[in-house]
């Protein structure tokens, strides 16, 4: 039974990173009002389960109750989406977590059977099914006919990581220069801020879980930003599947800062309007990854614990 609700503890982790998201996309701030209709309409849900993921996130000091009012926004947007989502990813361990783990690991196969997973975990099989479409929509797996899933690709070894940065360094500048390329101001001036704030942490305070999800949603903004349908799709399911299955919590603090820094140049040349100049900067950017991990090989790290920043 414990198992079943640790399973339901993850649908309420990911419908409150979507209200942090809602936070975030409407430009709420510490001290405005959450109201559970609003929220209940903004994610599809009922009231229900966005009151426990309410929850969640008073439990984390992301928002709080009021006995008067519900609920309400407790941090700054830019603390949300640097420590808020930090604190989150944090949380306990989910079912659909201890899948993806034993797959990194080789410990299951890349083709897995609903009934194969039911006993390996000893979970009803309603829960194997709610843990898979939590990674399906992550990209992690796909169904196949019948009753199987099968993994997709993820970023567990060098050899996925150099090639993640090839598809990458192929599509994000293409993804930039493509005729009808449009930035949501709003959401420029979020990200721009998030990030610097970022930089204004001390040294050896940087979470490189934190700095995960505000790369992956600085490189997801620019995808949203593309005019290009296809180029935009593709690159928004590539960066949900690295901040699935891409985990490195080696990276020094001077590659973020870099990274950061990297991340604004882009964004200023494109709120000029100079478009292959951005795209050449993201180029750049992306190269400057790859040099960087055959360097932290020879300081000693595993491969298989790095990732790429970027």
């Amino acid at each position: 039974m414990q198992k079943v609700r640790s399973n339901t503890r993850q649908n309420h982790l990911k419908l409150a990173r979507q209200i942090v998201d809602f936070i975030a996309e409407q430009g709420l701030t510490e001290g405005d009002h959450l109201p559970e209709s609003r929220l209940s309409e903004a994610c599809g849900v009922s009231r229900t389960p966005v009151r426990s993921a309410l929850k969640v996130l008073e439990n984390e000091e992301i928002v709080q109750r009021r006995a008067e009012g519900g609920y309400f926004v407790s941090l700054a947007p830019e603390k949300i989406a640097v420590d808020g989502l930090a604190r989150l990813e944090e949380v306990e361990a989910s079912l659909a977590a201890r899948i993806l783990n034993d797959r990194a690991e080789r410990r299951i196969t890349d083709v897995q059977s609903i009934s194969a997973l039911v006993r390996r975990y000893d979970v009803p099989r309603s829960a194997v099914l709610n843990a898979l479409k939590i990674l399906s929509a992550d990209g992690v797996v796909t169904q196949l006919p019948g009753r199987s899933w099968a993994f997709q690709p993820i970023l567990d070894t060098p050899n996925a990581i150099d090639e993640s940065l090839a598809f990458r360094l192929a599509l994000e500048a293409q993804a930039i220069t493509a005729p009808g390329f449009k930035m949501d101001s709003q959401k420029t001036g979020l990200l721009r801020q998030q990030m610097e704030t970022f930089l204004q942490s001390s040294d050896g305070s940087m979470s490189a879980v934190a700095f995960l999800h505000l790369d992956c949603a600085f490189h997801s903004f620019i995808a949203e930003s593309s005019g290009n349908r296809f180029a935009k799709g593709a690159l928004l399911a590539h960066h949900r599947l690295r901040l699935t299955t891409q985990k490195d919590h080696t990276i020094p603090d001077f590659r973020l800062r870099q990274s950061l820094e990297e991340h604004l140049d882009i964004l200023d040349s494109l709120e000029r309007s100079q478009h292959q100049l951005a795209a050449d900067q993201m180029i750049l950017h992306l190269r400057r990854s790859q040099i960087r991990r055959p360097q932290t090989v020879n300081r000693g790290i595993l491969p298989r614990m790095r990732g790429a920043v970027g």
